[in-house]
């Protein structure tokens, strides 16, 4: 993988250099860059040289003399430019080992990447990190990392990934907060395995090292209908004896640190039939990425702008929400308001997965055929010849109209002859849409 140019921001220097896209990077400042913190780090200079590679094979250099705020405006095509690192463990839970024989060939790859957590918020177990790594994290403040912990106990977490020779977490993480690094974690809980006790130990250790280890995300086990390690899924009453537990955390933790500390998924608390905590519980929203805060969140965006939402509209509409099974859940008081609005009509079908099957209920993890699939008795209702249809854009590949299967947008909408309006998952968004209608 090298260091592809796949944009030029506009009226930028790459521009003004006519660095174009399927130009190669080759060295910046005489260094070849791994991935984008070589590129930001070296970008950042007053004085730069940069080593570029065109299309046709041929060779440019460029000195280029900038302030040290000012953007090269070169966008790449990754943002790691060499091998990604995968993980070397073989977790009883992994998703990816969930995954259909069918799935996208990317979807296989497991990335244990650091310079992911760092660039893009995603868990790692850095069990695959090496001297040299753990050197370059502490001397560039790679800071925030996100870690998946499981469990503080070497025996049990060596246990959940599968990985005999995984080393100590308690170690790398004092190194870690010792280099000034913030971390946020996450513990997968599985029944019967890291939750009870181990759990409240695990949560002690780690609030040792509170405020740099900055919150902890408790998250159910997702299992899949080709999980084969007989794991058991979480409940209705597991989820409700894990939220009270939580409670009694997070009101010791507050005492003590100031800080709840550890926070549940919002799978937790509609498993569970109980109502979400208030945006203030939240402390920021620091782990909203892995499902923590998210409903809350789209309702507070909903709350502060839903005095814009009419009261009737012109003519009559209708629409239609495709969502997860949890999605819907989540959605039905919003979905509810607006069929109050005069004029206005709006279904919501929650969507089976049939793709993952098991207890996969997420809005992100539905494919094109599970649409197709859930859709079908609706569409054959429907008198309109083009009726409206509403995703979320959480469903597609990043910055790319294709879900997890392949299908992408423009095929699912001309096999079930629709119109289909992506919006992002925000209260804002969803109002913003029915405005306009």
């Amino acid at each position: 993988m090298a260091a592809k140019v796949v944009g030029v921001v506009p009226n930028s220097i790459a521009e003004d250099l006519q660095i174009e896209p399927g130009d190669i990077l080759k060295a910046i400042n005489s260094v070849a860059p791994k991935d984008l913190i070589d590129y930001d780090y070296q970008a950042a200079n007053e004085n730069i040289e940069l080593f570029i590679v065109k299309k046709d094979g041929t060779e440019w250099f460029f000195d280029i003399e900038k302030d040290p705020d000012e953007d090269l405006g070169l966008i790449f095509a990754a943002a790691v430019f060499d091998d990604i690192y995968e993980c070397n463990n073989h977790c009883i839970f992994c998703f990816v080992n969930q995954l259909p024989k069918k799935a996208r060939p990317s979807l296989h790859v497991k990335d244990d990447d650091y310079r992911m957590s760092f660039l893009q918020g995603n868990y790692i177990t850095g069990t695959n990190l090496s001297e040299a790594d753990i050197d370059r994290i502490c001397r560039l403040t790679l800071s925030p990392l996100y870690i998946s912990v499981h469990s503080t106990c070497d025996a049990l977490r060596r246990k959940l990934l599968g990985n005999i020779q995984a080393p100590p977490i308690l170690p790398l993480l004092k190194r870690l907060v010792e280099a000034g690094l913030t971390i946020h974690t996450q513990v997968v809980l599985c029944p019967g395995f890291n939750d009870g006790e181990n759990l409240k130990k695990t949560l002690a250790d780690l609030a040792t090292f509170w405020p740099q280890v900055a919150s902890v995300a408790l998250v159910p086990v997702g299992l899949t209908a080709y999980q084969n390690k007989n794991l058991q899924p979480y409940n209705k009453t597991l989820a409700k004896e894990l939220l009270k537990e939580t409670r009694k955390w997070q009101k010791a933790f507050k005492k003590t640190l100031g800080s709840r500390f550890v926070f549940a998924a919002d799978e937790f608390y509609l498993l569970a039939g109980e109502p979400l905590p208030a945006a203030s519980h939240y402390e920021g929203y620091p782990q909203i990425e892995n499902g923590v805060g998210l409903v809350r969140k789209f309702y507070e965006g909903w709350h502060k702008k839903k005095a814009k939402l009419p009261t009737q509209l012109s003519t009559p509409k209708k629409i239609t929400i495709a969502t997860g099974e949890s999605g819907a859940q989540a959605l039905y008081p919003a979905v509810d308001a607006l069929n109050k609005i005069e004029n206005l009509t709006v279904e919501m079908v929650p969507i089976h997965n049939q793709f993952f099957g098991g207890h996969v209920t997420v809005t992100g993890l539905l494919t094109g055929r599970c649409l197709l699939a859930g859709l079908k008795e609706w569409r054959r209702e429907q008198k309109e010849e083009q009726p409206s249809l509403l995703l979320s854009s959480i469903m597609l590949k990043y910055n790319e109209d294709v879900f997890l299967d392949d299908m992408t947008v423009t095929e699912l909408a001309l096999v079930l002859k629709v119109n289909i309006c992506l919006l992002e998952p925000s209260g804002e968004a969803l109002i913003d849409f029915i405005s306009k209608l």
